[in-house]
């Protein structure tokens, strides 16, 4: 199985608060990730790729596959920072 997910990544946890609900109120999760991000990712709106098992903290991997292509999840911590996490796809 893999997934093709985009993140916003943050160190401040009110601040991933804050996006996450702008996001869910509507704001554009691309533009957001550009505007706020602080990972390398946020060029091209924090898109990740695919990826498989085991190539993401654990955590991560954890939430990515709860959700389905098109839906964001809550705020998750990894020893990065605070992500909010968008799955855009899922493959066998």
């Amino acid at each position: 199985m893999e997934w093709r997910a985009s993140h916003i990544l943050v160190k401040d946890r009110s601040l991933a608060d804050d996006l996450l609900r702008r996001v869910k109120q509507g704001a554009q999760f691309e533009s957001l990730a550009r505007e706020f991000s602080t990972c390398p990712s946020k060029s091209s709106g924090g898109d990740l790729g695919w990826f498989g098992q085991g190539k993401m903290a654990a955590a991560f991997e954890s939430a990515v596959k709860r959700l389905s292509p098109g839906s964001v999840g809550d705020v998750v911590q990894t020893q990065f920072g605070y992500h909010i996490i968008k799955c855009t796809g899922r493959r066998d």
